[in-house]
């Protein structure tokens, strides 16, 4: 058989499937559980996962339930004849109460927000029918860093998805990004002696400005030229748009 010949014959071979909530998805093998789904137009919340990093889990938000066993969909391989489940109750109320969490630990006043309307965390809270926080609130004391001529940082909204990070690291070989301490009290530094992001060298181009799911890296003088009720979450629920958008890079607000 000549090489084009089994090429077409490897091209029109069923794939291996698995099934989630009752449908057959399938897959090509070596991608996950989330890839596999949200290829086929099935959605799976999630907010750390991004096509051009490699998935490690953070939030937990994509969790499902494989053969009984709850996991990061974003990192479990796709294995045919798994029983997957993801939109029954018991997984919808696990991917509440972690948002809830991630509200509680931050400072999240969507109104007033500039990222309100093209918001990952907020966007996963409706598709998720989050009416309240649940938690008592923590409030924690993070001070919004200014010093930058062109970015400000707020880390009241930080979830500590890591994007910034690994972007800063992996794409712009700069480390600008980094986490510090443990359990509630880790929050997003800069590396820079003097803890400011002016001494850092941070660039508007740079890829890490435009990975963070929520408000935390933003612009300066940037601040709602498109307005609340026109952006890409206000026209339409994130779901649609995580799903027309899979395989595509992310830009636009």
């Amino acid at each position: 058989m000549s090489d084009d010949a089994r090429a077409r014959a490897t091209a029109e071979a069923p794939r291996p499937t698995f099934s989630m909530d009752g449908r057959e998805i399938p897959f090509t093998p070596g991608e996950t559980i989330l890839q596999a789904a949200m290829a086929e137009g099935v959605y799976i919340p999630h907010l750390c996962f991004r096509e051009e990093f490699q998935p490690h889990g953070s939030c937990k938000v994509c969790t499902v339930k494989i053969n009984g066993r709850t996991a990061a969909s974003c990192t479990a391989a796709a294995r045919e004849g798994d029983a997957v489940e993801s939109e029954t109750p018991e997984v919808r109320d696990l991917r509440r109460n972690l948002v809830q969490f991630l509200f509680t630990e931050g400072n999240h006043f969507c109104p007033s927000c500039e990222a309100s309307g093209r918001c990952k965390l907020q966007g996963v809270a409706y598709e998720l029918e989050v009416m309240s926080g649940h938690y008592n609130p923590i409030f924690p004391d993070r001070p919004v860093d200014a010093s930058h001529a062109d970015v400000l940082l707020d880390f009241n909204r930080c979830i500590l998805c890591e994007l910034c990070i690994r972007a800063s690291a992996e794409v712009d070989g700069k480390h600008v990004f980094s986490l510090s301490g443990r359990g509630i009290k880790k929050h997003l530094i800069v590396n820079a002696e003097s803890g400011k992001l002016v001494d850092t060298t941070l660039s508007v181009t740079d890829k890490a400005m435009s990975v963070c799911p929520v408000g935390v890296i933003l612009r300066k003088r940037q601040g709602f030229l498109v307005p609340i009720g026109q952006r890409k979450y206000d026209a339409q629920p994130l779901s649609e748009v995580a799903v027309a958008r899979h395989g595509k890079p992310e830009h636009g607000r």
